[in-house]
């Protein structure tokens, strides 16, 4: 049994809950809020014995071995170093960092104070993520990698009316690529690795975010297309198109249908069962590697986030999309 603390009260916290407590290996004891009075009713809500509204009392405390850290993105790497500081595990929500130089801090940290350390992107620890792994021999020489994440906002009708909501602000590192951008990208660095070179164009908001962007990215003998949008929905789904065949792939997020379809006209399903809600598997895989005291995933690698980020980083230097966290890791 691996207890865990809570960094952010907010829907996503809720969801991973949810999904975590089909672990038999899952407990939650303690909730940390800005406020005792958050705190306090988001544990007493789901059953968590203990509420802080101190973070260095909460990174402090004995109750609990492992924090799952869902804050604004500028804060994430903050919490997760206050907590490591204090010899606890961090399971910390996509995008791990704001940018390269906060990730390096809290791979420090994590080395420092020999702990485990994940980002929490769940994408790559699904059953039909794996099959998607498994079977890309098939397809022969790998020529292209097309991904989309478009998905409009359900804030944006709000920053239209002049609302500019959290999801558009750029002193919490948000925006497009960051929030949806990140799941093409981290499936692409999971299953190729870093590109050689990156080319980024997004259209910008006046809030100072970007709505929506593309990606291409060099690979030598493979190109690579990502498309992402929060102002704007796609349904097209991502292909990893070889010589042989092409992998079609249903959500490039969170893969439900994957198939191979041939040159020949033959389709093969892939198409694996996931009977659980999607972060079970992301949590299972990090309680695994706490229980068995492994600092770093084999899927979720430190590599790969930094990988990840790189490509953010340079691709939001490319748009003109500067952060304060930036400025203050610089």
């Amino acid at each position: 049994m691996i207890r865990f603390g809570i960094i952010g009260t907010n829907w996503i916290t809720e969801r991973f809950i949810e999904a975590a407590r089909e672990s038999d290996r899952f407990a939650l004891t303690a909730v940390y809020s800005r406020t005792e009075a958050k705190a306090r009713e988001f544990a007493d809500k789901h059953g968590a014995a203990h509420a802080y509204a101190d973070l260095d009392a909460f990174a402090a405390s004995r109750e609990f071995d492992a924090v799952y850290i869902a804050t604004p993105n500028f804060l994430h790497a903050e919490h997760a170093i206050v907590c490591m500081n204090e010899g606890k595990h961090v399971l910390c929500e996509k995008p791990v960092a704001s940018n390269v130089p906060e990730l390096e801090r809290m791979l420090e940290a994590a080395k420092r104070n020999s702990v485990t350390f994940m980002e929490a992107l769940l994408t790559t620890h699904l059953p039909n993520f794996r099959a998607i792994e498994d079977n890309l021999h098939k397809l022969g020489k790998i020529r292209r990698y097309f991904a989309s994440y478009c998905q409009y906002s359900s804030r944006y009708d709000a920053y239209k009316e002049g609302n500019v909501m959290n999801a558009f602000k750029p002193e919490l590192s948000n925006g497009a690529l960051m929030d949806l951008g990140i799941y093409c990208i981290y499936a692409l660095v999971t299953l190729f690795g870093e590109p050689q070179r990156v080319q980024a164009d997004a259209y910008m908001l006046e809030s100072g975010v970007d709505g929506q962007g593309n990606l291409q990215l060099n690979y030598g003998d493979m190109n690579a297309s990502i498309l992402y949008s929060k102002i704007s929905t796609s349904y097209a789904p991502a292909e990893i198109q070889g010589e042989n065949a092409t992998m079609v792939i249903d959500k490039i997020n969170t893969p439900e249908h994957v198939e191979i379809r041939y040159r020949d006209g033959t389709i093969e399903t892939l198409t694996r069962p996931q009977p659980n809600k999607f972060m079970y598997y992301e949590t299972e895989h990090f309680i695994d590697l706490v229980a068995s005291g492994q600092p770093e995933s084999p899927t979720n690698s430190w590599r790969n986030s930094l990988n990840a980020l790189r490509i953010m980083d340079e691709s939001r230097k490319q748009i003109g999309l500067v952060y304060p966290a930036d400025r203050i890791s610089e």
